[in-house]
């Protein structure tokens, strides 16, 4: 059970599961209405600790320098919402809900109750209030003046994968067209007269006789062989652009208001 004396070393401070695991830091500590121990205490999780979840911490430990709570951090993270207003205090309805979510039984508790110091545990009924940490505006005994605090948004960013690019090779097959020129032998008789010049070649045979002289011809044919080169190398690679994003989120604020009382009037009546 925390004290209200152990207060200081929780607020501002580490929240652990029953795990071990770090929550997040603990933010503000909320006190039973009617017997004014301490009842929950908010918890800063989420990235930059945008969030906070409500937790019990009746059965909670203060270890060292940190607050252990009998509840694994998933269930501390998706505990319900609760918007608490400008004074810091929970209704009835928004403890049944976090009684809910936690498996405690409201009617239950209230029955197997007894007074705080006796080891008892009861729901408020009225609601609790809360009680901030140092960032929050705690003030010191004797002072006179009045600490204003609001909160401040912190905005990250996150790297996700957003999709996939692949190089896919595959083959097809094209039809090429090329021109080119072929030759081809075909026979030409040519008959030359008889002159003195080839007179005697012509007559070196007999007079009358049979013969036969062949000619081979020829010709050119296209053939069309294939030869594997490279021709260009791909490859993929990624560019980063820089964008502009708007984000909205609520923040608190404190603010002081001055009451003035005229004395005057009271001390005429």
């Amino acid at each position: 059970m925390i004290t209200r004396d152990q207060i200081s070393t929780v607020l501002d401070h580490p929240v652990y599961d029953s795990n071990g695991n770090k929550i997040g830091d603990a933010r503000h500590v909320f006190f039973d209405d009617v017997t004014g121990e301490p009842e929950w205490v908010s918890v800063k999780t989420g990235m930059f600790g945008t969030s906070e979840s409500f937790v019990p911490i009746h059965d909670g430990t203060v270890v060292e320098d940190h607050l252990e709570v009998p509840f694994a951090k998933d269930t501390v993270k998706d505990a319900p919402n609760v918007d608490v207003d400008a004074g810091g205090h929970l209704s009835e309805e928004e403890e049944h809900r976090l009684y809910e979510h936690y498996g405690i039984d409201w009617d239950t508790a209230w029955q197997q109750a007894n007074q705080r110091g006796e080891g008892g545990w009861a729901p408020t009924g009225t609601g609790t209030t809360a009680q901030t940490g140092t960032a929050a505006g705690r003030e010191p005994a004797g002072d006179d003046a009045m600490t204003r605090s609001e909160e401040q948004m912190h905005v990250g960013v996150e790297r996700r994968a957003t999709g996939r690019a692949r190089l896919r090779k595959y083959v097809v097959t094209e039809e090429v067209q090329q021109t080119v020129p072929v030759r081809h032998e075909e026979v030409r008789v040519e008959r030359e007269p008889i002159t003195d010049a080839n007179r005697d070649a012509a007559m070196s045979g007999t007079d009358i006789t049979e013969a036969e002289h062949d000619v081979i011809l020829h010709e050119e044919r296209a053939v069309v062989e294939t030869e594997t080169v490279p021709v260009e190398r791909v490859r993929l690679s990624t560019e980063e652009r820089t964008d502009e994003e708007t984000v909205r989120g609520e923040v608190r604020k404190e603010k002081i208001e001055t009451d003035l009382t005229d004395e005057t009037d009271q001390s005429d009546r």
